[in-house]
């Protein structure tokens, strides 16, 4: 009932994913959510992001940052990492999704999308026919819309690790 809502994979973090082996298995795309999957909401680019981005390139990888908020938020965390961005995404619309697979030269077989949320996050790489990843939020300290779907993605997990 809930497969669409499934992460492909799940993941304390977004700095542990082994980004070395996905990349032998062929992932030449990951693309990214920023708040609470990377950094704490609003916060930008920290040390550890700087390195996982620095590391990311080495490795090969074209990234993109898909989200929902404006420009202004997007660019103060892209100032320091560099990548392609995409603001005002419509997740879970599956279009933005399409857009940084285009944007990176990347397909839907060899990119990965990589957030913290089911309902825009998961569903809407699902939708797009592209694996996600799903990590842990940093901060539980959200807005309440947020908090109200975290309670809901409970139920989701719950399930999808009972299939496990």
């Amino acid at each position: 009932m809930f497969e669409k809502l499934y992460p492909n994979e799940y993941f304390e973090s977004a700095y542990v994913i082994p980004y070395e082996k996905m990349y032998e298995q062929g992932i030449r795309g990951l693309i990214y959510d920023i708040d609470n999957t990377l950094v704490e909401h609003g916060a930008p680019a920290d040390d550890r992001s700087i390195a996982l981005f620095d590391r990311l390139k080495k490795i090969g990888f074209e990234i993109t940052l898909l989200s929902n908020n404006k420009q202004g938020r997007v660019d103060m965390f892209n100032a320091d990492v560099c990548v392609h961005t995409i603001c005002k995404a419509g997740k879970p619309n599956p279009k933005g999704y399409l857009r940084a697979c285009e944007i990176m030269g990347t397909t839907k077989d060899n990119t990965v999308f990589i957030g913290d949320q089911i309902f825009t996050d998961v569903w809407g790489a699902r939708r797009a026919g592209i694996k996600a990843y799903m990590v842990k939020y940093i901060n539980p300290k959200e807005e309440i819309q947020i908090i109200l779907k975290r309670r809901l993605e409970w139920f989701v997990l719950h399930e999808y690790f009972k299939r496990k």
